[in-house]
């Protein structure tokens, strides 16, 4: 989990995710997940910042994850043909084509409008790596908790969970909770790996949600087995994914979920 803290040069951002990525690799990692918006924090424009997923950054990951080994998980901004940007993770895994999944609830919440320049994804993302099944949502996504059901019924076993959190009252324990319950939820480890509160008093105290830190991986029982503070930190940990079937075994809530009626008469998946 690299808990670190953007600026707003693509470039700069660029090179800390290869120099991580290499460190990562030299302690064994096969996989190293970064924030969202690894690519240029918010609370800036960021429509100029935005390239596809075959553009220079984007590429520049994926040589960094072909060179090493490892895969790489980022936050990034591609462009939407309508005009606005989409909050994108960037999955660089080695030697394969690279996948895009585009963030499915944009938070429109608590005074901020990520729609306004964002327009929202629409497809959940599983991928395959080292022969397990691995989810991604992003933020906002972690309030919404039939999508991490989705994600463990296309199997995943791991979700990780890219995010730049907003600060405000509750909303550190709002976050710690949510990472827990979804692990709950999909009877799956969830990694939720967020920016690091930044350094500058400006950025922290921007109306922008520039991050808390405080990732966490919880196990799929939802016992916390990670707990970072606020600071910037990158730490390697060892999960044992075969949990996964066990606690889902054990608990048998996925097998055991009916879908319920709606009052319009159509069925809750």
């Amino acid at each position: 989990m690299a808990q670190i803290s953007t600026g707003t040069d693509p470039a700069a951002n660029l090179t800390r995710i290869v120099d991580e990525t290499r460190r990562a690799a030299g302690s064994g990692a096969e996989l190293i997940v970064f924030p969202e918006a690894a690519m240029c924090r918010f609370g800036v424009s960021l429509r100029g910042v935005a390239q596809p997923l075959d553009g220079p950054w984007a590429s520049g990951v994926r040589t960094v994850a072909d060179e090493t080994g490892v895969a790489v998980v980022a936050g990034m901004f591609t462009p939407s043909p309508d005009g606005r940007i989409r909050n994108t993770l960037l999955i660089a895994r080695p030697g394969r084509e690279p996948l895009g999944y585009d963030k499915i609830h944009l938070f429109d919440a608590l005074g901020f409008r990520e729609s306004a320049t964002v327009a929202p994804g629409d497809e959940p993302l599983v991928f395959d790596l080292a022969g397990h099944r691995i989810g991604v949502a992003t933020c906002y996504d972690i309030r919404f908790g039939e999508l991490f059901v989705e994600l463990a019924r296309r199997d995943a076993e791991l979700i990780v969970v890219p995010a730049s959190w907003g600060s405000g009252p509750g909303k550190r324990e709002q976050w710690e909770l949510l990472a827990s319950a979804r692990a709950l939820d999909a009877t799956a480890f969830v990694a939720a790996v967020g920016q690091a509160l930044p350094d500058d008093p400006a950025v922290r105290e921007s109306a922008a949600p520039t991050g808390i830190g405080h990732s966490r991986i919880s196990d799929p029982f939802g016992s916390v087995i990670a707990d970072y503070d606020s600071g910037q930190r990158v730490d390697v940990h060892d999960l044992d994914l075969s949990r996964t079937d066990k606690a889902r075994a054990a608990l048998a809530t996925l097998a055991n979920r009916r879908d319920i009626p709606r009052l319009d008469g159509t069925d809750a998946k």
